[in-house]
């Protein structure tokens, strides 16, 4: 009886995040009798968009079966803990590196949601009577209890006429595309796609069946710079150094951070950059270093070559050590996170240098609408760190070549080797210029129609068997 009223269902994709926005996503997909998240992002950026994650989303939380990560970031899985608070009560699945990396990343949320509702409270400055963070640390914790792996490159059954496959994408450890097969049609999920030249990471896979494709768009109006990455870190190094200046980089600890330091590394080991202290002082950055370690097979860096890394490096434990590096005014060089300036300890380096000529701060990666990051990269005059406001002296560098994410040649080649076209083709995670400059490209090229989903509309799918 049930197999019948599979067969006769019709399959449904309620976009609950990552739609007209680059940020919170979250894709539910409802079988007829089965519910299935893929991702649960948090949302970032500007305020009207934060403010969503104190809301019920618009489906019920207990009837979601299971949810799919195709990677660790934040703006994938850092609503998890918030969800499962709410009732969700399945499993967590994803590869093992995303697990282990969600695991950092909820933890630092939780810590960091905790902090900075007692930081409002002590300095007054919430508009609430008490700041309350969005979850805690028990609510992290309750969630990633719930964590199961699942192998990259394998079919796996997860109900009847359900299954599931990972694939490698590229675009930080553990990462993977996702595709799903209901009752004969594959929808893919094409999570963020690497790039095909990263330091780090092997090529993405690509798809080669889609009967619905959902599909990033983060660079989707843009070609990268073919930039020599060596070069142009090394010129603004040096130009630092002459200013005898500290150079600050904010940074994702997840992928990016590590890149940085090999990046870092490679120059000081060919004498091409100044011998000045280099500091990575994030706690969760080190702990991404751990699992680059444990998951060898997902990375191009060799175990000797990630020791002479680390070694290169003053990786900084303590916030004690944090002020002490603070308070030394000699030229170095401070990898901190968090890559879009909204918090972690880099701001508490910019409360002390952003106003000083001879600083730089080198923004190393996407900056959404609405945080400091942007602000900075679009020349703002001052910044609001903590309460207060803070003249932008510093020089501010964009090094777009160290992006991780595809960009539109790079999207167009990933869809490339598909047998047929799809069905039907939603264009997500993006900006709304971002997403429809990818829409007109994909018609330009392949012909598919495509479709620009808002947030909170439900499609329903045609099936085969219907």
């Amino acid at each position: 009886m049930r197999e019948q009223l599979n067969m006769s269902q019709k399959l449904k994709i309620h976009f609950l995040g990552a739609a007209g926005t680059v940020t919170g996503s979250k894709y539910l997909v409802d079988t007829g009798d089965r519910k299935l998240l893929i991702d649960c992002g948090m949302f970032q950026g500007i305020k009207k968009l934060r403010l969503l994650n104190w809301n019920y989303p618009p489906v019920k939380v207990s009837e979601i079966d299971v949810i799919l990560l195709t990677h660790g970031h934040a703006d994938h899985t850092a609503f998890l803990p918030k969800l499962v608070n709410m009732g969700f009560n399945g499993h967590i699945r994803g590869t093992r590196p995303t697990l282990d990396i969600a695991s950092i990343i909820l933890r630092d949320s939780a810590k960091i949601q905790e902090e900075e509702a007692e930081r409002a409270n002590r300095g007054g400055y919430s508009k609430h009577e008490t700041a309350e963070p969005l979850y805690n640390m028990i609510d992290a914790e309750n969630a990633i209890s719930r964590f199961k792996p699942i192998e990259e490159g394998e079919w796996i059954d997860l109900y009847p006429d359900i299954k599931v496959r990972f694939q490698y994408n590229g675009h930080i450890l553990g990462s993977s595309f996702i595709e799903l097969e209901v009752r004969g049609e594959v929808i893919v999920f094409s999570g963020d796609i690497g790039r095909k030249k990263d330091l780090l990471l092997r090529a993405p896979k690509k798809p080669n069946k889609a009967d619905y494709l959902l599909v990033e768009s983060t660079y989707g109006d843009k070609v990268h710079e073919d930039l020599n990455l060596e070069e142009e870190l090394s010129k603004v190094i040096h130009h630092t150094y002459n200013k005898n200046g500290t150079l600050i980089i904010p940074s994702f600890a997840v992928e990016r951070a590590q890149t940085l330091m090999y990046l870092l590394w490679q120059l000081r080991e060919k004498g091409k950059i100044p011998m000045m202290p280099m500091i990575m002082d994030s706690p969760m950055g080190n702990n991404v270093l751990s699992v680059f370690k444990e998951h060898k097979s997902w990375h191009k860096m060799s175990a000797d070559d990630c020791r002479k890394m680390s070694h290169s490096f003053t990786i900084v434990q303590d916030f004690r050590e944090t002020l002490n590096i603070m308070d030394d005014k000699k030229p170095k060089i401070v990898i901190a996170g968090s890559g879009m300036v909204t918090g972690g300890r880099v701001l508490n380096y910019l409360t002390e240098y952003i106003e000083d000529p001879s600083t730089t701060v080198m923004l190393a990666g996407y900056q959404a609408e609405g945080t400091r990051g942007r602000q900075l990269l679009e020349g703002a005059s001052e910044v609001k760190i903590y309460g207060k406001y803070y003249n932008i002296n510093a020089e501010i560098f964009n090094l777009t070549a160290l992006s991780a994410h595809a960009d539109q040649s790079e999207l167009l080649d990933w869809l490339s080797e598909l047998e047929s076209a799809p069905k039907k083709v939603f264009i997500v995670h993006g900006e709304p210029h971002s997403a429809d400059a990818f829409r007109v490209k994909l018609k330009d090229t392949y012909g598919w129609e495509c479709v620009l989903p808002e947030l909170y509309e439900m499609y329903e799918l045609n099936s085969k068997e219907s």
